[in-house]
């Protein structure tokens, strides 16, 4: 199997809710919640597409030859790559039944560890939607972020315990998830988090706690007060609010808040290597892709998976190569152009 044969094979199974588009800009799904597309207008996800797109990289061979590593370490472990798969979850609602959210996991995290990274799992209405793939990642050695719904602190920590008993490096919570009409139409109901409470989170837990959906420099410094040990600048695919800006666009201004003070990872519009060096280059620590790996899984299974963490890699690789990085760190703004 290719990867144009993963893409082919999706089409077939997902066409009515996901059209697998040549770019992933979110276009063609504009407003399809419960589906793949952005709520509202859709604006939000074609916006952090848009933007993305707009960075540029700056040509640079004139520089010694070398060795091109694209590994990173995280929260203690090793990954080949700074890139992962971002958490989803109600396949069967927004996608198609052929895969619900443990199958739909099983192949994330499977795929994800042949490919030398790791994916973050979800959260959802019913307990097994967090548990199940819990329980996946277990299985392959704690490679796997779970990532909890913003619930009452009792149920959060209670969830917090499994994940320490899986053998998980780190926990997320998508905080932004408190604005997911799916969850408000199954009668779940989630939250938005005080400093205080999410304090009682981080404080919880010896496992480095990340949150995901902060959009500003003012939201970044809260959640390291809160504890947080890392944050994804994120608006959740522009899933929950309309009209927001790209996440690209707000990054470079919250890492100037928090670099070096927590990890900072970015999602939103990100669909190949260049865009990951971009999100890089801009002072993210890693990416994560989201849209993208379901259609993989769905087209290929794990193998799937593979060969399309494989091919942003690879693509990855070639950008360091003709920029003149050899290492993570060598990515950085001068690297690239805003336009």
């Amino acid at each position: 199997m290719d990867y144009q044969e993963v893409l082919n094979n999706a089409r077939k199974i997902i066409m009515d809710k996901c059209k697998v588009c040549p770019d992933c800009n979110g276009y063609a799904c504009r407003g399809q919640v419960p589906g793949v597309g952005g709520k509202g207008s859709g604006q939000a996800f074609v916006r952090n597409r848009e933007k993305v797109q707009q960075v540029k990289l700056h040509l640079d061979t004139l520089v010694d030859s070398g060795e091109i590593d694209t590994g990173i370490t995280l929260f203690g472990k090793k990954y080949k790559y700074p890139f992962f798969a971002a958490p989803i979850g109600a396949l069967e609602m927004n996608y198609h039944p052929s895969l619900n959210d443990l199958t739909y996991n099983e192949h994330i995290i499977a795929g994800c560890c042949d490919a030398g990274i790791c994916g973050f799992t979800g959260d959802g209405a019913k307990d097994e939607f967090y548990e199940g793939p819990l329980n996946i990642i277990s299985n392959n050695h704690g490679l796997g972020i779970p990532t909890i719904k913003p619930w009452d602190n009792k149920t959060i920590i209670s969830k917090v315990r499994k994940a320490e008993a899986s053998g998980v490096s780190a926990i997320a919570m998508d905080i932004d998830a408190a604005g997911l009409v799916l969850l408000a139409m199954a009668g779940k109901p989630v939250y938005t988090k005080s400093v205080d409470e999410l304090k009682e989170i981080t404080a919880s837990t010896k496992l480095p706690v990340i949150l995901k959906g902060i959009m500003t420099p003012q939201g970044a410094l809260k959640a390291l007060e809160a504890g947080a040990a890392g944050i994804v600048v994120s608006d959740h695919g522009g899933r929950v609010l309309d009209n927001t800006p790209a996440t690209i666009e707000v990054l470079p201004d919250i890492v100037k808040k928090v670099k070096d003070k927590m990890t900072i990872f970015v999602d939103g519009g990100f669909r190949s290597g260049d865009d990951v060096f971009k999100a890089l280059a801009l002072g993210a620590d890693a990416v994560l892709i989201g849209r993208p790996f379901a259609v993989a899984a769905y087209g290929g299974g794990k193998e799937g998976v593979r060969l399309y963490a494989d091919k942003i890699g690879n693509e990855l690789k070639e950008a360091m190569l003709m920029t003149g990085c050899h290492q993570l760190n060598d990515i950085d703004r001068n690297k690239v152009i805003t336009v």
